[in-house]
């Protein structure tokens, strides 16, 4: 069953194509199985069965897919463990864990647009597997493989009731809940038709405000990404809300398609990224929960992240952008957090894995026990360090890999000296380029590895510093 090499990618967390196109039973047929053989060769002998849990999103034809995948996988040996409904995707990552299986297979797309489907590969450990991992999936797919093991058994699973079990376990759940019913603090969530909806209600009660819980496969027509230009209905919510209710705590909280990244919207109305809500767990988790270990940050995190660590005399770590970095230091390290700049975080005490879920009851935990506003916490942050910043970041589509090529070779050949005016005094290449100024802002240029995008993130002083240095590496790419 030998498949061209270049057909089937892995990008930082997982496999994705359009459906009907590059997404379809047949391709699945293929990388299913074969991904079920990689766990057995990586984690077999850890495990000791041959046990595979299968879960899916809320995308289209999502359920219809993962019981194909549930099926291809038992004729090629292996017992499967599916789950009975949609869940985030860090549910079935810690089913992966719980129930010692292999790892798990989980049909979901993430933020990614509604045509899009995917397959997401976890690791026995409860967290993204490592890059050699998929490219051994890569590279078994390019061969011909042949399973000689009789058909496996199949049972199903609820993986809410165990996931939200642990998730009480780790916050303090009863005072989250009492300022909720008692008017303290008003929640609002936007599910945005994702995998999340009704967990938060499933923990905190009904008082929880949840909109875009529907199931919607076109997600309104855009993607189901936890950024402003997606919740902009939800933001003028919380503004009417603030307005028709000044006093009092408010938070809005917004997950994306399959619940493992998060954003914030304070009592203002104003967008909080997890650019933001990383100093802030590291404060709370560090100041009110007594929590310490390593601090882990991808290398497009902000400047802020380590003066909060630094502030708590907390080590930090940096990983090239993707998840999957961070879950293989969690794995080596006593890790107390680490985060990406896209939305993922995740915990030390918890699974190697960024989990929504788990962030947003530490952010609500933060907010009930401070007693204060998520901006005006992020303010005192930044007061006590001495340090305000602005960050952002645009994708910017390319005519074609070619010219992908081309700016790459120029950013080798000819390494940029000055950006927006100002000099360069430091380049990092751990993840594409990363250029310090000598205003100690940043701009990062990084090419997506399987479509033609460039990635452009910069970090400065105001928000005119930001957008003038965005529009200058813009103007450079094209």
């Amino acid at each position: 069953m030998p498949v061209a090499s270049k057909s089937i990618k892995f990008g930082t967390d997982g496999w994705r194509g359009v459906i009907g196109d590059e997404f379809t039973f047949e391709r699945l047929a293929l990388v299913a199985p074969v991904a079920a053989q990689v766990l057995l060769y990586t984690y077999g002998k850890m495990v000791g069965n041959r046990t595979i849990i299968v879960g899916h999103d809320r995308r289209f034809m999502a359920e219809d897919f993962a019981k194909f995948v549930a099926q291809t996988v038992m004729d090629a040996g292996f017992d499967v463990v599916l789950t009975d409904t949609f869940a985030p995707t860090p549910a079935f990552s810690w089913a992966a864990k719980e129930q010692n299986a292999l790892g798990a297979l989980v049909v979901t797309a993430s933020h990614n647009p509604g045509k899009y489907l995917g397959l997401k590969v976890k690791s026995c450990f409860g967290g993204s597997v490592p890059s050699e991992v998929t490219k051994e999936i890569e590279n078994l797919l390019t061969q011909s493989v042949s399973f000689n093991s009789p058909s496996g058994k199949l049972k199903t699973f609820d993986p809410w009731q165990s996931y939200t079990q642990g998730l009480e376990g780790k916050v303090n759940i009863s005072k989250i809940r009492d300022a909720i019913a008692n008017g303290k603090l008003t929640l609002f969530t936007d599910a945005m038709h994702g995998a999340s909806a009704g967990g938060l209600a499933m923990l905190l009660g009904e008082q929880v405000q949840e909109i875009n819980s529907d199931r919607d496969p076109l997600f309104e027509g855009g993607a189901p990404e936890p950024l402003p230009k997606y919740i902009s209905k939800f933001i003028q919510l919380i503004k009417n809300h603030r307005q028709a209710n000044p006093e009092g705590l408010s938070v809005g909280l917004v997950f994306d398609g399959d619940c493992d990244r998060i954003a914030a919207v304070d009592g203002q109305g104003n967008f909080l990224s997890s650019q933001i809500l990383i100093p802030i767990l590291i404060d709370h988790l560090t100041q009110r929960r007594g929590f310490t270990g390593e601090i882990v940050k991808t290398v497009s995190g902000s400047d802020l992240i380590p003066l909060i660590a630094k502030l708590h005399n907390l080590s930090l770590y940096e990983t090239p952008v993707g998840y999957k970095y961070i879950a293989d230091r969690m794995l080596d390290a006593e890790v107390l957090l680490g985060g990406e700049e896209s939305g993922g975080i995740g915990y030390g005490s918890h699974i190697p894995e960024r989990d929504a879920l788990l962030s947003a009851l530490y952010v609500l935990e933060a907010i009930v026990e401070s007693g204060m506003d998520l901006g005006d916490y992020y303010r005192h942050l930044q007061n006590q360090v001495n340090f305000t910043s602005v960050y952002d970041r645009i994708d910017l589509p390319l005519s074609g890999m070619e010219v992908r090529a081309k700016l790459l070779q120029q950013l080798q050949s000819e390494p940029l000296k000055e950006v927006a005016g100002k000099q360069v005094i430091d380049c990092n290449t751990i993840d594409g380029y990363k250029f310090r100024l000598d205003d100690n802002s940043w701009l990062m240029i990084r090419f997506s590895g399987t479509e033609p995008v460039l990635r452009l993130y910069c970090e400065a002083s105001t928000l005119e510093e930001v957008h003038k240095t965005l529009a200058w590496a813009k103007d450079w790419a094209e």
